[in-house]
């Protein structure tokens, strides 16, 4: 009898030194993960685990992140636990926030925008180009990061919601906006079909301080070889104090100095912008957004059929990765 339990006892600290070795192997890995467009690591990049996300967890880690709309007693929320005297926003008309649409599959983030009429939209209208507009018919998601970071390699592997909404990886803080990418999938207007608006990569840099009022001091609109909803891809944004580089899927596709983004004439492109003063305003720490979102003077879907015969389409991502120079948060 003794000699069973010797041989049980050590049977079990075989398993559980296996499982040990397996959990250190694991986290090993995850430490080890590096940019796609840079696998040798040249850059000495250190992933930042607090605002990263595999998504690979049964529930979303809502420590990281903020689900915007979760329902509270039958009805959404927009209170934030992170600005506690402040709601979200809900989303811009006509769609409007739902914590309900997103889910996690298959190791993946799912975020979706579903044709729901009997959703308990806010009666509160939408001033769009001069128009109000309702909150009516259609739900998007939205979930933001809940840490800070400033500066560093951010990475992103997704595919876009094929349908005539956006899909955006962006970020916010310090009274500032960086918008990495708003993708739209697909178009039912002719000529932005033709313009390749399903293929395009449009970013952005936003000023929300007193004097910036939320004026866009830089923008661009570059266009890829492949349409953003028929497959994953991955984008990379190496931010820093002296710019922004834009990789996909491994090669750099776009090098804008701090310089250039001064130099943009705000004023004339964007009818206010900074004027005189820094268009490179992203020089604080900020927090990431993922969402979905209508906007009314691109076209949005006006029925089902035109969301998606099933009513419901997906902004995919894989992954969530941001990697910094070192542990102060700074490059």
């Amino acid at each position: 009898m003794k000699i069973k339990y010797l041989i049980l006892a050590a049977a079990l600290i075989t398993i559980s030194c296996s499982k040990k070795v397996n959990l250190a192997k694991k986290n090993s890995k995850q430490k080890s993960v590096v940019p796609y467009s840079d696998p040798n690591n040249q850059g000495q990049w250190v992933l930042n685990t607090e605002v990263s996300d595999e998504f690979s967890t049964a529930t979303l880690d809502e420590n990281r992140w903020h689900v915007v709309g979760a329902f509270v007693n039958g009805k959404p929320s927009y209170k934030n636990p992170d600005r506690p005297h402040r709601d979200d926003w809900i989303g811009r008309a006509p769609s409007q926030f739902s914590g309900n649409n997103y889910r996690l599959e298959n190791g993946m983030l799912k975020l979706e925008t579903r044709w729901e009429p009997d959703f308990p939209f806010s009666d509160k209208a939408d001033k769009v180009g001069g128009k109000e507009i309702k909150h009516e018919n259609i739900t998007t998601a939205c979930i933001i990061g809940r840490k800070e970071f400033l500066y560093g390699y951010m990475e992103i592997r997704c595919k876009a919601a094929d349908a005539e909404v956006s899909s955006a990886f962006w970020a916010t803080g310090g009274l500032t906006e960086f918008d990495m990418f708003e993708f739209f999938g697909d178009h039912r207007q002719p000529k932005k079909e033709a313009e390749g608006k399903d293929r395009e990569l449009w970013w952005s840099i936003h000023d929300w301080s007193k004097t910036g009022k939320g004026k866009t001091t830089y923008t661009e609109h570059k266009y890829f070889d492949f349409r953003v909803a028929d497959d994953f891809h991955v984008y990379g944004y190496d931010w820093s104090a002296d710019g922004v580089k834009i990789y996909v899927d491994g090669n750099l596709f776009r090098d804008v100095s701090r310089k250039q983004i001064n130099e943009w004439d705000d004023v004339k492109l964007s009818k206010g912008g900074n004027g005189a003063a820094e268009n490179y305003v992203i020089t604080k720490p900020l927090k990431i957004w993922l969402d979905q979102e209508t906007f009314p003077w691109h076209g949005v879907p006006d029925t089902k059929e035109d969301l998606h015969s099933s009513g419901k389409v997906e902004f995919e991502v894989d992954y969530v990765r941001v990697w910094q120079k070192n542990k102060n948060n700074n490059n």
